[in-house]
Parts: C-alpha cells; structure tokens; sequence
C-alpha cells in the first residue's frame, strides 16, 4: 500500500503544471481577444483576424469568450462580441467612406492646424457610422462578454464599460463606442450618463491586463488563453536635445499622443502573469504613417500590409494557441 500510495503521489507530481494535469482535474479553457487603440491602423489588427478567422473555420465572435478593447480596438470588440459580426463584416466599419465620413476636418481646424482651439473633428459623422452598424442596441444585450476602457476626466480614473455589470447594461454600443474612442485633440469629450468620459488609451491603449482580471473573475478555476493584437509602433527615434525646449506646439508636433499609447509595459507584465497562454501580435511600423488618422489609400494598403506580415509571423502560433 505504501508502494501504490508513493507510485500515486509520484505520477501526480509529474502531471503538475502540465496540461494532463488540467485535464485530469476538469480545468475548462476559456479565449480572451484583446484589440488596441490605434486608429486607422487598427485596420492591420482586422487584417491579422480575417486570415484567423479563415484558417481556423469558425468564426472569430463564436471562437472567444471574452472581448476587451480600447478605442479603435474597442469599437471592433463590440461589433464582434455584441453583434456577431464576421470579420468581412467588421472590415466595413472600417471601409474608406465610412472613414472619411467620421474624418471631416472643418475649414477652421484647415487654417489653424496646430493653434486649433476646438477638436479636429466633431464626433457627429462617427456616432452617425456606429448607429447604422449598432443601432439602438446596448451593452447589456450583448451576445458575449465584452468589456471597452475609458477614462472619467472628473473622477480622474479610468472606466471599464462591460455588458455583464449591472450599472452599465443600459448604455448603448454607440455611447460606449463614442466614449471609448473620443481621443482628446481629435474627437470631443464624450457624455455618457452623468460622466465625461475621453478615449481609453491615455490609461492603457494596451488593454489587455485589465481585460485578463476581469476574465479571471468571470471565469474561476479555468484556464485562461490571451490573443492580444496591436496597432503598430513607432520606432522613430526623437531628439533628445531639441526636446528640452518644447513647449505644447513642440510636443504635438512630434506625436504626443502617439508616445502616450505605444508603452510596452502592459506587453511586459502580461508576458510575466500570463505566460506561455499569452501571444501579443505587433510589430514596428516601418513605413506606416505614424499618425492615427492618415486614411488615405496608400498609407491604408501600408497598413493592410502590416496586417499581413503579423500573419506570416504569427500566425502558425495563434492558430496553436487556440487550439491546443
């Protein structure tokens, strides 16, 4: 008896940490998508979840579970977690008219460029683009979890819309849509209830953190698989000397916002809590327009290409993530 006893304890030890261990306990697995702030470059993350979608044969909305999302990211959350879109279906959010249409700088912000005194676009033709996809809908009718980050200007703490809390189940998608992407200097402050509520990115552009402790609360005891997709990083070096003579004109013109939502340290510390069920999908942008709104059409086939390349690198490694 001692012998058997010993020989069960060994084989135990030997399955810890280990997937036939997890099997043998019944530990169920459930797949996180989260999806960055970027702007138009947030169409290479589409890019990147179009081939997904392909070569797996299921969809990406009936493939994950729980969907997080910051700004441009978060917009496409909510369509593929709230309304099942397909990714073909997603792409059109994003098509050239629909961009143009939530891009219109006014003859004021033409003249001024960086003096202008009011956001370079107003947030009219966007909400008209997310009602026609989003309609009437809120969060609390969402198909899957999902989860967009925000950020209250009076209360100075970021803000987590989520379809599942009760607090937020009655704000529309294209409230929570607007609030999450209204990025300052771009877009205006957006309203949501009695809060004022700006673009998420300016806490984490890269959401995936906040998404995974959420994830860890809705689903105990399971096993917890991240696919974090990027926009793209602006790898171009500043001068350091120049630096310490600009003033807010200085810093505008050489990418402010930009700096702010490009930090890795999100990348970082997920890697260290997630380990090896984390995959971050992102690269340097290379000849990507590092501006967030450059729509025009070379810039958006630089960033499809972008996309592209992400599958040739990464691909073969999502696939195995989500499926092993």
């Amino acid at each position: 008896m001692l012998i058997d006893n010993y020989t069960a304890e060994s084989s135990l030890f030997c399955y810890q940490n280990s997937y036939e261990l997890r099997l043998l306990l019944g530990m169920k697995k459930k797949y996180i998508l989260s999806l960055d702030g970027g702007g138009v470059r947030t169409i290479a993350s589409i890019t990147f979840l179009k081939k997904l979608e392909k070569e797996m044969g299921i969809k990406i909305h009936e493939k994950f579970d729980y969907f997080v999302g910051t700004s441009a990211g978060a917009i496409s959350c909510l369509a593929l977690a709230a309304k099942s879109f397909s990714v073909p279906d997603l792409e059109e959010i994003w098509s050239s008219s629909n961009l143009k249409k939530t891009m219109q700088s006014s003859s004021w912000e033409l003249r001024l460029g960086l003096l202008q005194s009011n956001p370079k676009y107003t947030s009219v033709g966007k909400r008209e683009v997310l009602s026609s996809y989003f309609g009437q809908s809120t969060l609390g009718e969402s198909n899957k979890p999902v989860a967009v980050l925000s950020y209250d200007i009076q209360k100075r703490n970021p803000v987590l819309l989520r379809s599942y809390a009760t607090e937020d189940q009655n704000i529309s998608l294209v409230d929570a849509a607007d609030a999450t992407s209204a990025a300052p200097i771009y877009y205006p402050t957006a309203k949501v209830g009695d809060r004022y509520l700006i673009d998420g990115a300016i806490v984490a552009n890269h959401p995936v953190l906040h998404g995974y402790v959420e994830a860890k609360k809705l689903f105990p005891n399971t096993e917890i698989k991240v696919l974090s997709i990027g926009t793209g990083l602006s790898k171009r070096s500043l001068n350091g000397e120049a630096s310490m003579k600009w003033g807010i004109v200085g810093w505008l013109m050489h990418d402010l916002f930009g700096l702010m939502v490009e930090s890795s340290l999100d990348h970082e510390l997920a890697g260290e809590l997630i380990g090896e069920h984390y995959l971050r999908v992102n690269s340097p942008i290379d000849s990507v327009n590092r501006r967030l709104d450059d729509r025009s059409k070379s810039n958006i086939g630089r960033i499809t290409k972008m996309g592209e390349d992400w599958w040739n690198q990464f691909g073969e490694r999502a696939v195995k993530l989500l499926t092993e």
